[in-house]
């Protein structure tokens, strides 16, 4: 099997290879963390002629045995090269109860390199946290960006691509399938029904499935908009649907932890204040939210901009805010390692008000860090009002920030 290398992750991985240091991938189901893993055994083996690489996938029928810690432990007894170069890969960790144990005790002898995958940031926040605080890196790993959804799909990069990759997103087995009509959401559907039934209703121990799917129904609808759990629970009651804002919240964060969405919170600029109420959500994977309410270029285009916008962002390592400037707002405030950029994205700004808003938003921000508009296609592209850099979707997706 010919696996396409995806480069944005694996040399953020590499370095640390044989470092005594837990390796953790964590994302979305079906992102595409367990190819990134067979890629790094890969390279290992290409480096390492004495390696000795063992490796279990939780989700094959081969290890349903191993459901504890304690079967995990016994499982590995004999695995191991005394004095040898030993490699321990373990996909969706989470699934053995009390998994933490086991690697902890694995690191603390030091007889191997370890590396795991899940699909649940209750990993982190919890049983490693717990158990492994300071002894172990995340790699968050994404769906496909359009310039890897162009060469998974084999596509040039034009405005054709770029519709198909907001119509379709970035799940990396798509590529298998092809992007022919209908096809794609019907795989897009399954993916999404067992994300929400074993990764949220089922860990996260929900009970009110029909409100859960309800609730990502409007995120959907509402992709980039700013809200909060209490106004989400005003148009629910509208609907005859009696829900508190509690409970709206916890159903929210039970999305969050499977990396479905995107919880993205307002920052006022030049300060340091969060604010707690209203913010907005994005959705890991464009195909996804698609399959559960349809693709409308004419009337959602601008939703599937911004989410393509943050997915980009957030793919290249940035911490993404919604931006807050007195009465104004900033689409995307983006920091990485303390520098910033600043996104405004719009559809057009072929008239002189829309171009007056977007570009004077950024106008007001002062400080020198890069600024930029994003359009779907103007032709008017260039660095223009006082170094603000207009570019087209297109191009911004492709670019090297």
């Amino acid at each position: 099997m010919k696996l396409i290398q995806r480069p944005l992750y694996t040399e953020r991985v590499i370095p640390f290879i044989n470092k005594q240091v837990i390796k953790v991938l964590t994302g979305q189901r079906r992102v595409g963390k367990s190819y990134v893993m067979l890629q790094l055994m890969e390279h290992i083996r290409n480096t390492d002629q004495n390696a000795n690489i063992i490796y279990i996938n939780m989700e094959l029928d081969d290890y349903i045995h191993i459901k504890t810690h304690v079967d995990l432990s016994t499982y590995l007894e004999d695995k191991f090269i005394v004095g040898g170069n030993n490699y321990f890969f373990i996909d969706e960790v989470q699934e053995v109860e009390e998994f933490e144990r086991t690697l902890r005790s694995l690191l603390a002898k030091g007889i191997c390199d370890i590396y795991c995958t899940g699909s649940n940031a209750n990993m982190l926040s919890g049983e490693l946290a717990t158990f492994l605080s300071g002894r172990y890196l995340v790699f968050n790993i994404h769906s496909l960006s359009y310039q890897e959804f162009l060469q998974f799909h084999q596509l040039e990069n034009k405005f054709e691509s770029l519709i198909l990759y907001l119509r379709y997103g970035g799940m990396p087995f798509l590529s298998n399938i092809g992007l022919q009509e209908d096809l794609p959401y019907e795989y897009l559907r399954n993916v999404y029904s067992t994300i929400l039934l074993k990764d949220v209703v089922a860990r996260e121990n929900i009970r009110n499935v029909s409100f859960l799917e309800n609730l990502v129904t409007y995120l959907a609808d509402n992709t980039g908009s700013l809200f909060s759990a209490s106004n989400i629970s005003k148009y629910l009651k509208s609907q005859r649907v009696d829900i508190s804002p509690q409970l709206t919240i916890n159903y929210l964060r039970a999305l969050c932890n499977t990396f479905f969405v995107h919880k993205v919170v307002r920052s006022e600029i030049g300060g340091l204040k969060i604010f707690e109420i209203g913010e907005k959500y994005y959705f890991e994977d464009l195909g996804l939210r698609n399959a559960i309410v349809g693709f409308n270029q004419r009337a959602d285009i601008h939703k599937l901009m911004e989410n393509a916008v943050y997915l980009f962002l957030i793919q290249q390592n940035y911490k993404v805010f919604v931006g807050k400037l007195g009465d104004k707002e900033i689409d995307f405030v983006a920091d990485k390692n303390g520098a910033k950029i600043y996104v405004q994205v719009c559809l057009t700004i072929m008239d002189e008000s829309t171009a007056n808003r977007e570009f004077g938003n950024l106008l007001k921000i002062e400080d020198n860090y890069p600024k930029y508009v994003i359009t779907l296609n103007d032709l008017l592209i260039g660095q223009d009002n006082n170094g603000i850099i207009q570019k087209n979707l297109m191009d911004f997706l492709t670019s090297e920030l």
